[in-house]
């Protein structure tokens, strides 16, 4: 994909081949038959910077937290990965490593409004001294967790052995520690040692023949999740994003109508960057829908709207960034706009590649790749639901015209994938000759149909833009069976090192690899 001029070009100059996508592994796989409770659909999904844990949240306001186990050697420590001289393993594997409640339920008295506790979005933030942070959001608060492993300490070897002790007064064991404070909270102190009377204890009739100190010991650990900072009451309007930026010490927040910038060690003041109100509500005609920061440059961020634009911003520019550097958007062709044109345009969610050159997009019809140096239309377009055109109506009827997808990009840059109906998700090969187009069904046997070769790039003024469409089908998905519009991949995320998936389906998390 060249974007004109001298800049590098696409990641790899390399054609990949299709990728053969195997199941991994699948937690809180549904039985048949199984009611889904409401509370455990997942709603939010993110793996980590090194891909060796992986977080969940749901829409009961819980986050739970999965560690990668394969790429641990015998003794339970973390393999370098710089070396490659380990036995691989059949396929990446996790195992549940903790979950705590992040969110409760709540209502905002003086909007008589309720705010769920569903988890929106999850970020995880830089790891330090053994402890993994992360930031997570509903409608309204953003929470800073900090997660580590406690040892449970105890304290043993006391004077008294319980065993020998008589009376019928309080005993000493060997794990209890006595607080002084507690016998002296009247104000008298007793003879005895912390304060006790005689009558506390009965010496053993062999005396007590030396005394020593207790001793704390260390007999196992627990995994601790402690909130560290709440950011509260600075948005109006429904959070829809939250975004680290690379220097790791700020993150912004986004709703319908605003994006704020946060210092995470200061949870009482954020300051507004970017503000589409306009003085009279009236004359609102988009909202923002997604926001991200560059993966390098802290002070680029990137953000789309409800119109289907991505807006390019640079934070030296100004200190209210109400004006944009680039701007990316599709021109229709006048004569083509419906009553779904605008409904359907909206982009529902946004992803740097690794590398930052490159932006995903996804609208309910359609990824699309964009260069940031090329402004002039995405370099690569990929139809998702161009099946479902004839059934707008329809989908409009039981809202699911609304519903909105994720995206994600491999760590290489070189696929592309989002989620359709039926648990149905699609990979797409992003490079220049790729047709590499395959659709898998998040189940134990993913079914795959490989789609036509694509159509041929079309150019214009020098530049290459592709076109490639997922599998001609008329609604049916890859059973062959009718789309069922309840069954829906809304999330899911691409390992940044390596090719696997997290698809989350309902309740289920599912794991792939290729």
């Amino acid at each position: 994909m060249n974007g004109g001029g001298e800049d590098e070009v696409a990641p790899s100059a390399e054609s990949p081949h299709a990728l053969d996508w195997k199941f991994a592994q699948v937690f809180g796989e549904r039985t048949a038959g199984e009611e889904v409770q409401e509370v455990d659909i997942i709603s939010a999904i993110e793996f980590d910077r090194t891909g060796d844990y992986l977080a969940t949240g749901d829409r009961g306001g819980r986050v739970v937290l999965f560690e990668r186990t394969d790429n641990r050697d015998h003794g339970g420590h973390r393999r370098d990965l710089e070396r490659t001289d380990y036995p691989l393993s059949k396929h990446p594997e996790f195992r549940y490593k903790t979950e705590f409640q992040s969110h409760e339920p709540e209502f905002d008295y003086l909007k008589s409004l309720e705010i769920e506790e569903k988890i929106n979005k999850i970020r995880w933030c830089q790891t330090a001294n053994g402890a993994l942070f992360l930031l997570s959001t509903n409608d309204k608060t953003i929470k800073y967790w900090k997660v580590q492993e406690k040892k449970v300490k105890k304290v043993c070897s006391m004077n008294l052995d319980p065993s020998k002790a008589m009376g019928n007064g309080p005993v000493v064991s060997p794990s209890m520690s006595i607080s002084p404070k507690s016998h002296m909270a009247n104000g008298r102190c007793g003879e005895k040692s912390f304060g006790c009377s005689s009558n506390d204890f009965s010496i053993p009739s062999d005396g007590v023949p030396s005394l020593h100190l207790p001793v704390v010991t260390s007999h196992e650990t627990s995994l601790m999740a402690r909130c560290r900072r709440i950011y509260a009451h600075a948005h109006d309007y429904h959070i829809n994003s939250i975004s680290n930026n690379s220097d790791g010490e700020t993150f912004i927040s986004a709703d319908d109508l605003r994006i704020n910038l946060w210092n995470l060690e200061i949870s009482n003041q954020s300051f507004n960057i970017v503000d589409v109100k306009p003085a009279n509500m009236e004359d609102l005609t988009e909202v923002i829908t997604s926001a991200e920061f560059h993966p390098t440059h802290c002070n680029t961020l990137a953000y789309s709207s409800s119109r289907g634009s991505i807006r390019l911003i640079d934070m030296r520019q100004s200190a209210l960034c109400d004006r944009h550097s680039k701007l990316f958007e599709v021109q229709e062709a006048s004569g083509s706009k419906s009553f779904f044109t605008e409904i359907i345009a909206s982009v529902s969610d946004i992803k740097f590649a690794k590398d930052g050159r490159h932006i995903l997009s996804r609208d309910y019809m359609t990824l699309k790749l964009w260069d940031i140096n090329m402004d002039s239309g995405p370099v690569a377009t990929f139809q998702v639901h161009e099946h479902l055109r004839p059934k707008l109506c329809d989908l409009y009827e039981n809202d699911s015209i609304f519903d909105k997808f994720e995206c994600c990009l491999s760590g290489d840059g070189l696929r592309v994938a989002t989620g359709s109906y039926s648990n149905v998700f699609r990979v797409f090969g992003c490079s220049q000759d790729s047709g590499e187009a395959t659709m898998l069904e998040a189940t134990k046997n993913p079914m795959k149909k490989q789609a036509p070769a694509p159509s041929k790039p079309s150019r214009s003024l020098g530049l290459t833009r592709v076109v490639r469409r997922g599998p001609e089908n008329s609604g049916v998905d890859a059973n062959g069976n009718p789309y069922d519009f309840t069954m829906k991949l809304l999330h899911l995320a691409w390992h940044p090192t390596e090719n696997s998936l997290a698809i989350a389906a309902s309740n289920s998390l599912y794991m792939y690899y290729a």
